[in-house]
């Protein structure tokens, strides 16, 4: 990539960045322009031709994308209230938006959420961000961690990594009645199986949260475990956490061939340390970790 071109998209991810940081505000092509330091004249056009979507298509993607979270992992806010924050000036409108994206009224998706053709919907947003967001990893971003051993609380997933969402909304509930919520409960995922080499019916994710107390298998499936410690390679992952594949990509196919390191007979595994839509999704991080010899 020349330097030209490198400046190009570090400007034009100024303007996604500004955008995630401000989905509450009026964001208008002059503004963003200015974010970018582009002509108001030609932004639209050069965005449009960078991400394949308009400026306005991709705010009202975002916005739409931190609404569905709210809907199905924060109960606590009202359908009218998520409606307002997407930009909304009323429910109604909020709901027959929602409806003809995703096929379901918002407060259907709350209680029983149908991922696929939400997955389906995004798919033109995912696709924008990963062109200027994706992050590159070199050697110096991984480090050799001592890590203690880590007494978890475990919900499994089983089945299709696009009905993830399903489990993680039980386990939110289930943290809320237990009171293991994330502030004061560390948050941890188990990748037990490679997405791309199962099948969808046989893959596995453990969802974790860092507690002392033991439970036993009951209606919600909580087991209590502990994550071993040991010698660790540790990577930080920035900004969109949903996706970690490139970073567990990297550690395997990159980092450990060239480190003269072994991996020991444990999954790899991330903490979630903060997380969207908590803060904005440039802003969510997960520290990943590769359990070593």
């Amino acid at each position: 990539m020349t330097p030209a071109l490198q400046t190009y998209h570090a400007r034009m991810k100024r303007a996604l960045d500004h955008i995630d940081r401000h989905l509450d505000d009026q964001l208008n092509l002059e503004a963003l322009s200015k974010v970018a330091a582009f002509s108001k004249f030609h932004f639209h056009r050069q965005f449009t031709a960078t991400f394949g979507l308009s400026v306005h298509r991709y705010i009202q993607l975002n916005r739409m994308k931190r609404a569905s979270f709210r809907l199905a992992y924060r109960d606590d806010q009202s359908v009218t209230q998520i409606a307002m924050d997407a930009g909304y000036d009323a429910p109604d409108a909020f709901a027959r938006a929602f409806r003809q994206r995703f096929g379901q009224s918002p407060s259907s998706f709350r209680k029983s959420p149908d991922w696929e053709p939400w997955l389906a919907a995004f798919g033109p947003l995912i696709n924008a961000r990963n062109k200027l967001m994706q992050q590159i990893f070199n050697t110096s971003d991984v480090t050799i961690r001592e890590v203690s051993p880590i007494r978890v609380a475990i919900m499994e997933h089983l089945g299709p990594p696009a009905t993830i969402g399903t489990t993680i909304q039980r386990f939110i509930r289930w943290r809320k009645t237990v009171g293991l919520v994330p502030r004061n409960s560390e948050t941890f995922n188990i990748f037990r199986c490679d997405p791309r080499a199962t099948s969808p019916s046989d893959y596995r994710l453990d969802l974790c949260v860092g507690t002392e107390r033991v439970f036993e298998a009951g209606n919600e499936g909580i087991m209590s475990s502990t994550i071993p410690g040991g010698r660790c390679a540790a990577l930080r992952v920035v900004g969109n956490t949903d996706d970690l594949e490139n970073a567990a990509l990297y550690l395997y196919r990159d980092w450990l061939p060239q480190s003269g390191e072994e991996a020991r007979e444990f999954p790899l595994y991330c903490q979630r340390i903060t997380f969207f839509p908590e803060v904005p999704e440039h802003e969510a991080i997960a520290d990943l970790f590769l359990p070593l010899r």
